[in-house]
This record gives C-alpha cells, sequence and structure tokens, in this order.
C-alpha cells in the first residue's frame, strides 16, 4: 500500500488546479513519476484498448482533464499522489516538451545550442521546469494540425522530447527525488510558439516516394486507409484504426497492411501496443466462420 502524504497530495492538487485554470490538463502522478492511478483493464485475459471509454479511471494520459471537478475526483481516487503530469499536444498550447537530461554522457543544453546554429533558430523565452536531478523542460506551444510525437534521444543524445499522447511532470511536484520547480522568471509566461525550424526537426521524415514504381489498384487502397488514419483527431483514433483494419482484412490485404497501419496509428498519439491489439481485433472480427460439420 503506497504511503499517504496528506500535505504532499494537498499541494500537489492546488497546483495542478493552478495549471489547469491555465488551460493545462492534468492527471495525479505517484512519487515514482508515473500515473497514480493503475489501470482497470490490468487484469482483463484479453485487454482490448481503451482511452477512457469505459468511463473509469487508470488511463494514464487520457484521464487528463482542465476540469476542477474532475481534477478533484482523481486526486480523491489517489490519494497518495505526490505530483501531477501535464499532458501533452492537447488544446489550447498543443504543448510539446523538450526534456534536457543530465543522465547523459552528453551536454544537452549544448547540443540544443548546437542543433539552434545548424538550423538557424532561437528557444524562445519560455516556460522552464527544474527537475531534481538538474534537468530542464522547456514547454513550447505547437500548431493545432501537427502532431509531435514522443521521442528520446532521436534529435540529440540527451534530449528527449514529450508530444502527443506524452506528458510532463508539473512543477511543484514532489518525486522520490526531490521537487520541480519553475525556473525564476519563467513561472508567468506562456508556452511559447516552437520555431518552425525546431518543429521540422521534431516531426519524423516523410516516405520517400521518387523510386516507388507505380501503385496498383490494392497498394492505392491500402495507402487510403494509411491516409485515413493519419487523419484521426483525439477521440477517434482506435476507432479508425479498427475501421481500416477491418477493410483491409475484408479486401485480402490486412497483412501487407499491418505494418504501415501501426505506424500511422503510433504517429496519431497510440501505442504500437495499443495498435496491434485493435488490429488482430478486427482481424478476428473479419474472419470467415468455421465451415459447419
Amino acid at each position: 500500500m503506497a504511503t499517504i502524504d496528506r500535505r504532499a497530495t494537498t499541494l500537489a492538487l492546488a497546483h495542478a488546479l493552478s495549471a489547469a485554470e491555465r488551460g493545462l490538463a492534468v492527471i495525479p502522478l505517484s512519487r515514482t513519476k508515473l500515473p497514480a492511478l493503475r489501470s482497470p483493464h490490468r487484469d482483463d485475459p484479453d485487454p482490448h484498448p481503451c482511452h477512457g471509454e469505459c468511463g473509469r479511471f487508470g488511463h494514464g494520459v487520457y484521464d487528463a482533464s482542465t476540469e476542477p471537478r474532475r481534477i478533484r475526483e482523481l486526486f480523491a481516487a489517489a490519494p497518495w499522489a505526490t505530483g501531477y503530469g501535464i499532458a501533452c499536444g492537447l488544446h489550447p498550447h498543443h504543448l510539446i516538451g523538450v526534456d534536457l537530461d543530465t543522465k547523459s554522457d552528453t551536454d544537452s543544453s549544448t547540443a540544443l545550442r548546437e542543433l539552434a546554429l545548424r538550423h538557424l533558430f532561437t528557444i524562445p523565452d519560455t516556460v522552464v521546469v527544474l527537475t531534481p536531478s538538474g534537468g530542464r523542460h522547456l514547454w513550447l506551444s505547437g500548431p493545432p494540425d501537427v502532431v509531435v510525437p514522443n521521442s528520446a534521444s532521436r534529435l540529440a543524445p540527451g534530449i528527449d522530447i514529450r508530444g502527443a499522447g506524452g506528458y510532463l511532470v508539473g512543477p511543484g511536484s514532489r518525486t522520490e527525488h526531490g521537487v520541480y520547480g519553475t525556473a525564476p522568471g519563467t513561472s508567468g509566461l506562456a508556452p511559447a510558439p516552437c520555431p518552425p525550424e525546431l518543429l521540422r526537426l521534431l516531426l519524423p521524415p516523410p516516405p520517400a516516394r521518387a523510386h516507388l514504381p507505380t501503385p496498383s489498384a490494392s497498394e492505392r487502397q491500402g495507402q487510403g486507409l494509411v491516409q485515413f488514419v493519419l487523419a484521426a483527431h483525439e477521440g477517434q483514433r482506435n476507432t479508425r484504426l479498427f475501421w481500416a483494419a477491418c477493410r483491409a482484412y475484408e479486401n485480402g490485404i490486412g497483412p501487407q497492411l499491418t505494418a504501415p497501419l501501426v505506424q500511422a496509428a503510433v504517429r496519431t498519439g497510440l501505442t504500437e501496443r495499443e495498435a496491434r491489439s485493435t488490429i488482430a481485433s478486427a482481424s478476428r472480427m473479419t474472419a470467415p466462420p468455421p465451415p459447419q460439420p
């Protein structure tokens, strides 16, 4: 049973409510920086991807809310919470977190400055959160029509990106290693727009097409289904993926399209495990019935 530090929980709730007033959707976190509420589906024999449609708490970042009543309910269900997470990629800020880690052999701050010089961008004045280990989280705002994926050290060693489906530990949170806090002079700032040159670095490169032969009818259909999944908004991802996978299996291209569909679903914010589980469900749903004896 988790030890309950009521003062830390009260402070975390107060900070979370304050963040919500600024339009930042929040969830309670434990001292380990993980979501404080466990999945209600953890003991299901064949769990189906659920992002809160079941109505229960325990779906991680998908529980995040700006509604004070719901936030209080979340913390009431997790009285051991000592911190809060801020969901990235959501309206109105479409938050992007640049996590400058100190655990890598590389100086991540220097690596970011070198990237800025090489690609001709400047990090604007924005919210900076200081971590107990000496790292920094830079808060940036992204365009509403762009999905920035999570990544670890892809931009440069020691630089992790928190995008759609990810979260940042909020200032005022208490963890096993200490307390997160805003850097002096940045607490009153709003997340600054992400420089376009940096934004391009955060997005996965487009697939190469110049050398590809003219696609067949089935390939064109497969590309259409992949685009259908990529166009999913929050709340539609799993439904669109399931529909596209059903059409693929009905038309005999399910196995060939599994990998592209998984990649598309991950880009919209689903995990690879969730995507593969949904596609497997579509395969079972569209399988022909066994022959009658």
